[in-house]
């Protein structure tokens, strides 16, 4: 796909991943031993295609800083950066000068995808369509817009959050666009494309298509979903060409140190330099680099900051733990409580649902 570019959206400030996007973006967490848009780029060059514009905003350089010019990931990657939120339509307007190709595949930066590119290249090109979506079917489409197509694949409308939808196909967050198409999205105000852009394209008597399939699927906006899309990343549920190791039960970087008789399992990974005590349980979890879990402590389905460290003992279940954070011996954490950097809380506390 020589003459196919991608546009990746990259600008959010990720609110609702606080605080582990206070000082990274969003899609530059790292997720299975590398930063998520190593995901999803080694999938667009896997799929052919070797020039990527990234539309940046929040904490820009981190993005070029990690990636340079994309030499090492066999891509020529250009940056953009947004100076004012323009949503996902005018993103996509504000590279368009950037762009050269007749066909430009565009995704949200923060979507855990398995879809073949190609594929929905594919359909794009034999239905001679102005823009084609991605959609994949969901078991419950009452939690997203849903887009329901004819026999032909064409879209038919889209539709916002209903309690009884019509179809279960909703918008994956990945479209190829003609470029002529994005140069026509007005320039240099706030545009979405799912609100403004494709409803648009539809009156006026564009052919939208729609690609839909079953292909793996994830949003990773809330730290439920970066933690679940992660374990998935090293178990091999999710497909992608960048990961730090094997697939398998954990993925154990470099430096890391597992003491005997420590479980690491559920698709953990263990960041470098980072240690596992004996007898701790580690289950389905993100320990980022040089955290320390102590000896006994349980930590399920959670995201442990970097140099942060759970004493002795502890418990941390459905948690976010915040860089150089400090759960005290025998504390016991659940239910979405998030603690914030350089907090340290005391031995023997319990805290459920709270931000600290």
């Amino acid at each position: 796909m020589h003459d196919v570019e991608a546009v990746v959206l990259v600008g959010g400030k990720g609110t609702r991943l606080r605080p582990l996007t206070l000082a990274t973006p969003k899609p530059m967490l790292p997720t299975a031993g590398v930063p998520f848009l190593a995901h999803l780029l080694s999938r667009i060059q896997a799929a052919g295609v070797r020039r990527v514009v990234l539309g940046t905003s929040y904490l820009a350089e981190t993005f070029s800083d990690a990636f340079g010019s994309g030499a090492q990931l066999g891509l020529e990657i250009e940056y953009v950066v947004e100076e004012h939120p323009l949503g996902t339509g005018g993103g996509i307007r504000n590279v368009a000068k950037h762009l050269s190709a007749d066909n430009v595949l565009v995704f949200n930066g923060d979507v855990l995808c398995g879809t073949d590119l190609g594929a929905v290249v594919d359909t794009h090109r034999r239905t001679d369509a102005d823009v084609t979506l991605h959609l994949v079917r969901v078991q419950d489409p009452r939690a997203y817009g849903c887009v329901p197509t004819d026999d032909s694949g064409q879209v038919l409308e889209f539709l916002e959050k209903t309690e009884d939808p019509p179809t279960d196909q909703i918008n994956a967050g990945c479209y190829v666009f003609r470029r002529s198409v994005i140069e026509s999205i007005p320039e240099g105000r706030p545009v979405s494309v799912e609100r403004e852009t494709f409803p648009g394209l539809l009156a006026a008597g564009a052919r939208v298509s729609g690609h839909v399939d079953n292909a793996y699927w994830r949003d990773m906006g809330t730290p439920a979903d970066l933690i679940h899309g992660s374990a998935d990343l090293v178990r091999g549920v999710a497909p992608s060409a960048a990961l730090a190791g094997p697939v398998g039960e954990s993925l154990v970087l470099e430096g890391a140190e597992i003491a005997q008789g420590a479980l690491v399992f559920g698709g953990t990974t263990v960041g470098r330099g980072a240690r596992i005590g004996a007898g701790a349980r580690v289950e389905g979890s993100m320990v980022f680099d040089g955290a320390v879990i102590g000896a006994g402590a349980v930590v399920e389905h959670s995201v442990v900051g970097t140099g942060s460290r759970v004493e002795d003992g502890a418990s941390v279940r459905d948690t976010v733990i915040g860089d150089r954070a400090v759960v005290g011996a025998h504390c016991e954490l659940r239910d979405g409580v998030r603690i914030w950097p350089d907090v340290v809380l005391p031995p023997h506390g319990v805290r459920f649902s709270a931000d600290v």
